[in-house]
């Protein structure tokens, strides 16, 4: 979206994924997404009197992966007590880190090349989740509420970028790029719809070259889809007040995905209202060198490495081409293509089948095996099977496995031979006399023309590539 008269947004995410540890961040309750209310909790994570807290070293580990991803200073951090009354924090206080984070001064590169500045990485727990009844489903208005305290406790690393977006749809890219390397670095699953990862958006406008703006932050958003049209829709809306001859408030916004909007939560607190203190339960972490190199000896490559790689087996790939690793890397489907590649089968039919087929039933995937897959892009290359016929094979294979040779065969995709594909070629020509003087005269997109009579004609078993070679061979 365009913005208009001349303004420009200013955007910085804070991004909170929870860690995929097996247990929480200061105790040994079970870190475990839709269990029974109320069942994984202790004295830590309820904060009773005389309870203490135990940090966590995988959440540690977790932590600093998160940090060498994206490109980040790892250094001794201290541990403070973020003080605020809310319903959901048994403590009323959240351990977090304040001045002294585990990461800082990092950065993320997009896939169109830009960057974005990471301020800080640090690591805290997560609060409960409180649901309220009746009215809107906000606190506001509702009838009652009930609190969860499973997810108090559970391990968090909050990610701060630097005020460096300017679009809603880089905040967009920047997430879902974030998402992908937390996913890949093993730290987090992902899952947004089950609060693993939330963004909250901080916004403001300009007129371009001015200084910043008031910003306003929107909370809580958990999707995607949701993040984009929140900041679009604050940007409009502040321009929308200071045209007017308004001021913009700092304060906490809220997101109602139904309605498109976005209203007042409360008046924006700073850092001095949380009244920070140093926890005095937690010595200072101070990860040594060797732990460091341990952690980023064992991170796989991340998105962008594998897109690279898969652009240089493509060695120039269209914007298309492009789109379709995007795809793949983004759904973990790369190593089929990889697999292919390894085994002299085309690149970009396995590019083409991967990020279509394959991604089209994600969710069966893991009854497709990679030499299933291999053998039949191999079988297609090799004129063995047409497009259409690889692609009803894989359908095949998603959905039950098996061999790709008998499938083929049940199906009745026998290679049609010579001799029987040259007689409907010289039929075709036969009853298309116009066309085929059109194509020999130089008209090549006829081809497709002769390719789907002949398709017609053996109900999709005559494969493209020798079609093509046969109509070479009389032009």
């Amino acid at each position: 979206m365009t913005l208009p008269n001349g303004w420009e947004m200013v955007v910085g995410l804070e991004v909170h994924t929870e860690l995929k540890t097996a247990t929480k961040m200061f105790c040994g309750c079970a870190n475990a997404f839709g269990s029974e209310p109320n069942t994984n909790i202790c004295p830590v994570c309820l904060g009773l009197p005389g309870s203490l807290p135990v940090l966590n070293k995988m959440a540690v580990e977790l932590a600093m992966a998160i940090g060498v991803a994206l490109h980040c200073t790892i250094a001794p951090s201290t541990f403070h007590r973020k003080n605020y009354f809310y319903p959901d924090m048994p403590k009323d206080f959240q351990i977090s880190q304040y001045d002294l984070p585990i990461n800082s001064r990092g950065y993320l590169d997009l896939p169109d090349g830009s960057q974005i500045s990471v301020e800080r990485a640090h690591l805290e727990e997560d609060t409960g989740k409180s649901t309220h009844l009746g009215g809107t489903g906000r606190i506001h208005g509702a009838d009652r509420s009930m609190v969860d305290y499973n997810r108090s406790g559970v391990p968090l690393v909050e990610i701060v970028s630097g005020p460096d977006i300017r679009s809603a749809a880089q905040a967009r890219a920047y997430a879902s790029e974030l998402r992908g390397i937390l996913i890949a670095t093993g730290a987090s699953d992902g899952r947004m719809e089950e609060g693993s990862m939330r963004f909250d958006a901080n916004v403001s406008v300009r007129k371009s070259g001015e200084p910043f703006g008031t910003r306003c932050e929107i909370k809580n958003l958990n999707s995607l889809r949701s993040l984009q049209r929140a900041i679009d829709y604050e940007a409009l809306r502040q321009i929308e007040v200071l045209e007017e001859g308004g001021s913009i408030r700092q304060e906490t916004r809220h997101w109602d995905e139904n309605r498109g909007e976005t209203s007042t939560m409360r008046v924006k607190e700073e850092a001095e209202d949380y009244r920070y203190f140093r926890e005095p339960d937690l010595v200072e972490l101070s990860p040594d060198q060797a732990w460091q190199d341990r952690v980023r000896a064992a991170l796989p490559p991340m998105p962008a490495a594998r897109r690279s790689r898969l652009e240089e087996l493509l060695g120039d790939p269209s914007d298309a081409q492009r789109d379709a690793i995007g795809t793949v890397v983004e759904l973990d489907l790369d190593g089929f293509v990889i697999s292919a590649a390894q085994a002299k089968a085309d690149v970009a039919i396995a590019l083409a089948r991967s990020a279509n087929e394959i991604a089209a039933d994600i969710e069966n995937v893991a009854k497709l095996s990679t030499e299933a897959f291999v053998a039949t892009v191999l079988m297609e290359q090799k004129g063995e099977l047409s497009a259409t016929q690889a692609k009803k094979v894989l359908g095949v294979l998603l959905e039950s496995g098996g061999d790709p040779s008998t499938i083929a065969k049940a199906l009745g995709f026998e290679q049609m031979g010579a001799d029987a594909l040259g007689d409907l070629v010289a039929k075709c020509i036969e009853e298309n006399p116009s066309e085929w003087q059109r194509y020999r005269e130089g008209d090549d997109k006829l081809s497709q023309f002769f390719i789907g009579q002949i398709m017609k004609l053996t109900k999709g078993q005559a494969n493209g590539k020798s079609v093509i070679a046969e109509l070479q061979q009389r032009k």
